[in-house]
């Protein structure tokens, strides 16, 4: 964490982004009963003795609102591809012609619904933990500048003043996201 009261609140912004940025990722892969590439892209595969992405050995296209289709660069790769969307969390079965693997996105229950939307809210929670975390590694780096002689008393309480509001305004985008997410998960 960088200690220099002059771009405390930048360094903290970009932590905070950073966190954003993966919450935003991590809602791209919870399925909503669209295709999206985003769902299996980041699946690792078991490819020559490394594991590597799916996206890095396939092309990864939704040619229908319901249908994903995987296409190997490399044809020996399809049955490893297969098994690592068996073993992952997607819920999908592909299904395999030899070349390419097609995943029919079946229509969410309600009730699986109702589990993705309590997934999104921990993800959200976990978010909300870690914007906690950096207010509070802030909060230390300004009190640590305030004892250092680096700010004065009024100074100190305007950067925790600061930190809070930039805090909140974070914390007020995760909410933003997850109710985006909730309301495009419950939409049948």
């Amino acid at each position: 964490m960088q200690l220099d009261p002059d771009n405390l609140l930048d360094s903290l912004e970009e932590h905070m982004m950073k966190t954003e940025d993966a919450l935003k990722n991590s809602f791209a892969a919870i399925r909503t009963g669209k295709a999206s590439p985003a769902l299996v892209e980041g699946i690792t595969v078991e490819y020559y003795g490394t594991q590597t992405r799916l996206r890095d050995i396939a092309g990864i296209t939704a040619p229908e609102p319901r249908l994903l289709v995987i296409q190997p660069w490399d044809a020996s790769a399809v049955s490893a591809i297969e098994k690592a969307i068996l073993a992952s969390n997607v819920g999908i079965t592909p299904m395999s012609d030899g070349r390419t693997l097609k995943l029919p996105i079946p229509e969410l229950s309600q009730d699986r619904r109702a589990a993705l939307v309590k997934q999104a809210k921990s993800e959200v929670e976990d978010a909300k933990v870690a914007l906690r975390n950096i207010r509070r590694e802030g909060n230390d780096a300004a009190k640590k500048a305030q004892k250092d002689g680096l700010l004065t008393e009024d100074e100190h309480k305007k950067m925790l003043e600061d930190i809070q509001k930039l805090t909140d305004r974070y914390i007020a985008g995760l909410d933003k996201e997850f109710s985006a997410k909730e309301k495009e998960l419950m939409t049948v």
